[in-house]
């Protein structure tokens, strides 16, 4: 089985790189940059696409969202967990006072994580028998509204609104709120960047929503400084500015980032435009372009000596030519696809890591599928790491045509046949065996197929098949016949040809819920009597025919030995 593609692993840096942030100068090994950035790419790309969201506030390592979409409450929970969060849940008083934040000048009701599960609210419980959709029922916290129903027939999910000043009060789950929000937690966070007089700051989250004041961000966070447009990424508590791996968001450049000759990650830009000196990101227009001349197939940077060369994309490397790039294969470095089960799978400019057959990829691991949840075999399955194994059960054995099906098999001379318990005379033998009656059982016998001369030659019964043979001097051909060796010269002398073993002439093969057809004893006495009743029945004809001819004959003669008597008879007279 194909599984599908995962993120490509690769490192924000090359080993041994140093960055200097914050002041402080950092050499991250190439096996811990490789653990985070799979947890950032994840990150960045697994919570895109859904629900917009329409704003958000973080704090601690925790941020809340709001989506101003109606929806009942089970399509609000998995809208949110689809970004890899849930409903929010209100433990504290700081979580209450988001709602002021969120849904300040808002109306309408919208859905928090709090719902009844089954059963009947109980009033003498914290929460009244709710559980928050994280499965407990901890809060430091509590805000029912005065208009509580208890029933057993009370509504089963919560809401909030600025109306009532955000109290719980109890909705029917079916029907659609206004909206919702949605509760995120992460480790690593980024507190807010510094803004210098005359600057601000424009954040956008993974999650999906943007802002400019925030007490703490999520990793994979982006950040702009206005005007200057230098851009940032959170990464392990840090800000690291752009250009960073060309992996993630295209380094941060506006138009296209690739790895020089150095390794470092740098923007280019399209012809007629250079990257701004000061931001290393944006594109502005030059009168100049010294690149045009050189015709480069993807970029060119300047180099050490103040000139100008070309290089290519991430994926790719420069031809002999100077000027155009030709792929190479990223699988060559054992580094890639790190972890067990991952295969590299390369393409034109890259490469893709994915879950060799029979794994499936969850969260950053390839795990075993079980295969035998889909019943393959027809009789039992065992999983394998990877794969899975038919077998079948006593007195059947694996169908060489199919090995997840199974076909009777006895290996002896006789053994019990397989009966309908439904039908005791409805019994089966496999291929090459005859059913026959033993009062009340039923066996099965093994056939000697040498009676019916199938083989040219020599011919050896075997259970349930048989086997042919050459003579010394001859050659088999095919299951049966048999040719004489045309390099023979010992006058028919030697050792006989060793056959292949042929199978008994073919049973159609069964469904899984028939079985063989087999011809029982009962029917073969069956045959036998009529024929015998056949014959009886010819010869009394025949014996009656020849009887009457007979008679007929028998009459004629008296006939004319009176007609002679009278003649006499009338002689004498007339004498």
């Amino acid at each position: 089985m194909r599984a599908k593609h995962l993120l490509k692993q690769t490192g924000l840096w090359t080993a041994g790189t140093h960055e200097k942030l914050n002041g402080h100068n950092r050499v991250l090994k190439m096996k811990d940059v490789t653990r985070h950035v799979v947890f950032l790419l994840t990150f960045l790309m697994g919570r895109s696409g859904g629900i917009e969201l329409h704003s958000g506030y973080c704090i601690g390592t925790q941020c809340f969202a709001l989506a101003q979409d109606p929806s009942d409450f089970t399509t609000a929970q998995n809208q949110c967990r689809d970004r890899g969060g849930h409903l929010m849940t209100v433990r504290s008083t700081v979580s209450h006072d988001i709602f002021n934040i969120l849904l300040g000048d808002i109306t309408g009701r919208f859905w928090i994580g709090l719902h009844l599960t089954a059963g009947c609210p109980d009033p003498a419980a914290d929460l009244r028998g709710f559980q928050w959709v994280t499965k407990d029922s901890e809060s430091d916290f509590l805000n029912w509204a005065q208009s509580f129903n208890s029933s057993c027939s009370a509504h089963a999910c919560v809401s909030v609104s600025k109306e009532d000043d955000f109290k719980w009060t109890q909705k029917p789950c079916a029907e659609n709120a206004a909206g919702f929000l949605c509760e995120y937690s992460f480790s690593d966070p980024c507190t807010g960047l510094a803004a210098e007089e005359g600057e601000s700051i424009l954040y956008s989250t993974p999650i999906g929503f943007k802002g400019e004041d925030f007490l703490s961000l999520p990793p994979g966070t982006t950040a702009v400084r206005m005007p200057a447009e230098t851009t940032y990424v959170c990464f392990s508590q840090m800000w690291m500015q752009a250009p960073w791996s060309c992996e993630i968001h295209e380094g941060g450049c506006e138009h296209k980032c690739t790895v020089n000759p150095n390794f470092e990650s740098t923007c280019y830009c399209p012809a007629g435009q250079t990257v701004n000196p000061a931001n290393k990101v944006t594109c502005e227009v030059v009168a100049n372009d010294p690149c045009l001349p050189l015709r480069c197939a993807h970029a060119c940077f300047k180099n050490e000596r103040d000139s100008y060369e070309c290089m290519c994309n991430q994926g790719y490397k420069l031809a002999q030519d100077g000027r155009t790039c030709v792929d190479f294969n990223d699988c060559r470095d054992e580094r890639q696809c790190p972890g067990e089960n991952f295969v590299c799978v390369n393409h034109i400019g890259g490469f893709e890591c994915v879950c060799r057959d029979g794994y499936k990829p969850i969260g950053d691991q390839c795990v075993d599928v079980d295969e035998c949840a889909s019943a393959p075999c027809e009789h039992m399955c065992d999983n394998t790491p990877g794969s899975y194994a038919c077998s079948c059960y006593d007195g059947y054995k694996a169908d060489p045509q199919s090995m997840n099906k199974c076909q009777l098999h006895c290996g002896m001379e006789e053994c019990p046949a397989e009966c309908d318990p439904n039908d005791k005379f409805q019994c089966y033998c496999p291929a090459g065996y005859i059913a026959e009656e033993r009062g009340e059982l039923t066996v099965c016998i093994d056939i000697d197929e040498c009676e019916f001369v199938y083989c040219d030659q020599a011919c050896k019964n075997t259970f349930g098949s048989y086997v042919c043979s050459c003579y010394p001097g001859y050659k088999l051909v095919g299951r049966y016949s048999c040719s004489k060796n045309e390099d023979d010269t010992d006058g028919g002398s030697g050792e006989g040809t060793t056959p292949s073993i042929p199978t008994a002439p073919p049973v159609p093969l069964p469904d899984p819920t028939r079985q063989p057809s087999a011809v029982t004893v009962g029917g073969l006495v069956g045959i036998i009597v009529c024929t015998v009743f056949f014959v009886v029945l010819v010869v009394f004809l025949a014996h009656h025919t020849l009887s009457g001819k007979g008679k007929m004959e028998s009459s004629g003669e008296l006939k004319a030995a009176e007609e002679e008597a009278h003649g006499l008879q009338t002689v004498a007279s007339d004498a």
